[in-house]
């Protein structure tokens, strides 16, 4: 004989309001007029971490010949603009192979 299916929301309905009935008995008629207070949680505060300061990059701007493959050929300083160019027609003329002139960007060590 199969058994009877419980309607678990009827069950907690009924639970609820026996709950609800228990706790106004037990209550005195100036408990009833005071307004609940919500327990307030003592959660701890997130500390704050400060980041670290960032260091501080320099650079500093060279030409660079560089052959199709993109592989640096010479490197000449940024004042040298014309030596760099002469550099990369003769590298051209020489090998057959392109050569051109680019601005390189590199870390200044200190």
């Amino acid at each position: 004989m199969p058994r009877k299916i419980l309607n678990r929301k009827e069950l907690r309905q009924q639970a609820e309001a026996q709950e609800v009935s228990a706790n106004r008995t037990e209550q005195t008629p100036a408990q009833e007029l005071a307004l609940p207070q919500p327990p307030s949680p003592t959660l701890p505060k997130p500390t704050k971490r400060s980041k670290k300061a960032e260091k501080e990059v320099r650079l500093k701007a060279f030409w660079g010949v560089f052959n199709q493959n993109l592989r640096r050929v010479a490197l000449f300083e940024y004042s040298e603009r014309k030596l760099a160019d002469k550099k990369a027609e003769e590298l051209t003329q020489s090998t057959k192979t392109p050569h051109f002139v680019q601005l390189v960007k590199e870390v200044i060590q200190e």
